[in-house]
């Protein structure tokens, strides 16, 4: 019987590279970026084989919880646990917790595919191959990573350069080099014996927690002291958090596998991208006979070798080329498509702003436990929300000291309490809930409720809530 992989998926980025979709709040791993699935829900079903795979781990940023759980339902896969880090401290230290989480729980020789959930892969026959060798590979003591073959001389990517072939059909790594300039990244491919490094690692667990012991034994020892002094919390694994945080800061590259001896690489030859920018997104969506690729409400005219891309507002454009034009619900960012990886600027440019810090961090979806809620729109003694329950979901029995709520419900059945009343509230009816009065709305239905909140008071912020009962333990 051949040995499942426990894949493990670091989600935890705050990134706003693809801004304005991208939120400090909503990083792109957690967005519809081309297609109606999430680049974190495409990582769940490349793993998803159960020939192959069990269940995958999850490691992410608390704030994320609920929202991992889910884009994880909304397609049918079932996770081994989620993994909440109370402080972001790199990929060595989130690394390191998933490994003793699992040797603890699956034992030490457990075979671990590490995984961005921010990349576009095509899953096809390329990739299941190298799982194969990788896993080949793994078994053997060595920590194997996933080496690109690349396409052009891109210098936003880190390379490895291959050393001695290995028995597995893999190679040593000889070394690895950090993202180069143009000449070099020329160099290197004309060499034909670099790659991209993907960022994707397979090993035992037991090899990787001896190297990081060896290399990192801060790390190592932090975050040992964290993942046994953590705790469960519904379905997710709480780290202790004052240990995690005496952790250092440092990625898995650094720590571990520019200094170990027992690197191998995998030729890769399937399709991938960090889609860190929109130049990436550009150049693999589909395009027209102009070079465009348009995507959702646009159209283009007379332009030529651009990416236009709307959430919101239908876009027009005419006359333009090598552009990126992205609309949100609430932001438009226009640029030239070779200035794709300077967006990161611009937004630390807007985050210095009162006036415009929010759209650098706030989604206006936001997830819940029960399902969420978009904003609408926003005024200065009014708020309009569309809020989605799922089936069987409740929201908490609160109230608010500074607004009061009318509800309308445009689609499902809602099961509404308010003081001691408690109603059904079908499609086309309203309710009302006076500003300090209890209140709580459930969705006794199969189907998603939606109602439209209208918020008016003196203070419409979300920490005006005060919970007295909740299934998901936040009272």
């Amino acid at each position: 019987m051949i040995q499942k992989i426990i894949p493990v998926i670091m989600a935890g980025g705050t990134g706003t590279r693809l801004w304005p979709l991208s939120r400090s709040s909503a990083p792109k791993q957690f967005i519809q970026v081309v297609d109606g699935k999430t680049l974190f829900q495409e990582t769940l079903e490349r793993v998803a084989d159960c020939d192959v795979y069990e269940a995958p781990v999850v490691i992410t940023n608390q704030d994320f919880r609920f929202t991992v759980a889910e884009q994880a339902r909304e397609v049918g896969v079932n996770l081994t646990t989620i993994i909440l880090e109370p402080i972001a401290r790199n990929t060595a230290a989130a690394i390191a917790a998933a490994a003793l989480y699992l040797k603890q729980t699956f034992g030490e020789d457990v075979i671990l595919q590490l995984l961005a959930s921010d990349q576009e892969i095509d899953a096809g026959k390329d990739w299941r191959d190298a799982i194969v060798t990788a896993r080949q590979t793994a078994a053997s003591g060595k920590i194997v990573t996933f080496g690109i073959t690349p396409s052009e001389p891109a210098t936003g990517y880190g390379y490895i350069e291959q050393g001695e072939p290995l028995s597995t059909d893999t190679y040593e790594v000889k070394r690895f080099v950090e993202k180069p300039k143009l000449a070099a990244a020329e160099e290197m491919v004309a060499a034909g014996k670099f790659f991209w490094n993907s960022g994707i690692f397979m090993c035992r667990a037991e090899l990787l927690l001896s190297e990081l012991e060896a290399f990192a034994p801060a790390v190592h020892r932090a975050v040992a002291a964290a993942v046994d002094g953590a705790t469960i919390d519904l379905d997710f694994v709480r780290l202790d958090k004052t240990n995690f945080e005496a952790c250092p800061d440092i990625s898995i590259d650094y720590a571990v596998m520019e200094k170990t001896t027992k690197a191998a690489v995998v030729a890769s030859t399937f399709a991938w991208s960090d889609l860190g920018s929109w130049d990436a997104v550009w150049k693999l969506g589909e395009k027209d006979d102009k070079g465009n690729v348009v995507i959702g409400h646009a159209t283009v005219m007379n332009t030529e070798n651009s990416l236009v891309l709307s959430r919101a507002s239908h876009l027009a454009v005419q006359g333009l080329k090598d552009v990126a034009v992205i609309a949100s619900e609430d932001a438009v960012y226009v640029g030239p498509l070779d200035k794709a990886q300077e967006v990161g600027k611009l937004v630390k440019y807007l985050a210095k702003t009162k006036e415009t810090a929010n759209l650098t961090e706030i989604h206006p979806t936001s997830y819940r436990p029960w399902g969420g809620y978009t904003s609408l729109l926003n005024g200065g003694r009014f708020q309009v929300k569309r809020l989605f329950v799922l089936p069987g979901k409740k929201l908490s029995l609160q109230k608010h000291f500074h607004r009061s709520e009318h509800w309308v419900c445009v689609k499902g059945t809602a099961e509404v309490t308010v003081g001691d009343n408690v109603t059904l509230v079908r499609e086309n009816q309203s309710v009302y809930i006076p500003q300090g009065e209890l209140h709580r709305l459930y969705n006794p239905g199969k189907i998603t409720l939606e109602m439209i909140e209208v918020q008016t008071g003196s203070y419409l912020g979300e920490d005006d809530i005060v919970r007295t009962s909740d299934e998901f333990g936040r009272s």
